[in-house]
């Protein structure tokens, strides 16, 4: 019996037929799972993306709800759902999109007490969080899980993305760059304007979401290079991109050589909470 009824292989035409992707490919997708953290600017993007893509299983986690100052970038909602839960909100547009994926909405907040059990039940992970309390925990988690971690952040006219797998090691047994190892810790508490601070253009989590979901694709699918290793930096007011490669450090306290987080309780991850 075929993994896809005919109106799936009708609607996936445009991947199957691409050279280095075709029908496995889209079997990869299917039978993958994936959780979003956010279902805000650059949830709402990756989330429209991999649905449309055929991803199998989709998680969404939030624990907010739709608001009139949201629906400048946030794909996801519409006026009418303003009040509405934001997951309630994201499997209506979704399950428009393509009936064939699995959603599961999770009106909750990640905390340690709960991260590591619901980044379990999923392949990949996309981190589309604005705080860095939670982007701290979601990567711990991620890599307790052993779980691939799309990240990306936004802020005025600037995007930056990356893939974390440091639970994998290079050619030379170096375990590969994290999260923490991009930023060892957070900024001073308010050094770091918020998006309702500072503002952010409607359309740069758009792009930087569709890059979420592109690299998630590639993980899942396994085709092309991973992003692991390297930071993607997108300036939109002068239409640049940068690319730079991380390396790992020595004292990294999750894979360093004298770790000092060895569970999800051994960290702080209660700054910047917003």
């Amino acid at each position: 019996m075929s993994l896809f009824s005919e109106e799936e292989l009708k609607r996936y035409r445009r991947h199957m037929v691409l050279a280095d992707f075709g029908g496995e490919g889209q079997k990869r997708l299917k039978l993958s799972s994936v959780l979003i953290v956010g279902a805000g600017g650059l949830g709402s993007p990756a989330a429209l993306y991999l649905a449309a893509a055929g991803v199998g299983r989709l998680g969404i986690v939030d624990d907010d709800v739709v608001s009139l100052s949201n629906l400048q970038r946030q794909v996801l909602h519409a006026t009418s759902r303003v009040g509405t839960p934001k997951v309630e909100s994201a499997r209506a547009t979704l399950k428009e999109i393509n009936p064939h994926v699995k959603l599961e909405p999770l009106n909750a907040r990640l905390t340690p007490d709960n991260a590591l059990d619901i980044i379990s039940r999923y392949d990949l992970v996309l981190d589309g969080s604005d705080n860095f309390a939670t982007r701290y925990l979601v990567s711990d988690a991620c890599y307790f899980a052993k779980k691939p971690l799309v990240w990306a952040a936004i802020g005025q006219f600037t995007g930056q993305l990356s893939v974390f797998k440091p639970y994998e090691r290079d050619e030379n047994g170096t375990p590969l760059p994290g999260y923490r190892d991009f930023l060892p810790e957070p900024p001073p508490q308010g050094s770091v304007p918020t998006c309702p601070e500072a503002g952010v253009i409607g359309a740069l989590p758009g792009v930087m979401g569709a890059m979420q979901a592109m690299e998630a694709i590639k993980e899942l699918a396994q085709v092309g290079d991973s992003l692991a290793g390297w930071l993607i930096i997108y300036e939109a007011l002068s239409t640049e991109f940068l690319k730079i490669r991380l390396t790992h450090r020595p004292d990294n306290p999750l894979t360093g050589q004298n770790p000092s987080i060895r569970s999800l309780k051994d960290a702080d991850h209660t700054f910047g909470m917003v």
